[in-house]
């Protein structure tokens, strides 16, 4: 659903299974640090609302958003999440590395999840300036950060 008509923080809390016996590993990107702390923040804040104890939220940081894929694939790896979470910030710029990092990152947690037993949930934001990044992150539009949580609580219960 396009976010202008979706408020991505908005959703019936009522429909969220309890995530208390559940345990979720984030991977989040150093780059754009006051964009995907604020996601972090709030696929924290979320995970936590629904029942997940803190000790069951282990959060990874990665330099870039292109190392994404390869922390979440690392984190399916090591076993013992019932879902991962993606979490990163990438803004056009005036050369086609915007493009190159969106698809490749796109396509390798598409890849992951045909592959894996435990479904990633993909967080990252692709804006054409900060402040697009901003309204989705904390601002006007919500927190792709708390629509991602509400995700992975609902398919770790898939």
């Amino acid at each position: 659903m396009a976010t202008a008509l979706h408020n991505l923080s908005e959703y019936d809390s009522n429909s969220i299974p309890d995530a208390s016996n559940m345990c979720f590993g984030i991977v989040v990107s150093e780059w754009n640090p006051e964009v995907t702390g604020a996601l972090l923040d709030g696929a924290v804040k979320t995970l936590e609302k629904h029942g997940a104890i803190p000790e069951n939220i282990h959060v990874k940081t990665v330099p870039g958003s292109f190392e994404l894929v390869y922390g979440a694939h690392q984190m399916t790896l090591n076993g013992g999440y019932d879902a991962i979470i993606i979490l990163g910030s990438v803004i056009r710029g005036e050369t086609p590395h915007f493009d190159y990092i969106c698809q490749g990152v796109t396509y390798g947690i598409s890849r992951i999840n045909a592959t894996s037993e435990i479904p990633v949930i993909y967080g990252l934001l692709t804006t054409n300036d900060l402040q697009q990044a901003k309204d989705r992150s904390g601002g006007r539009l919500g927190n792709k950060g708390d629509e991602c949580a509400i995700v992975a609580i609902k398919m770790a219960k898939f």
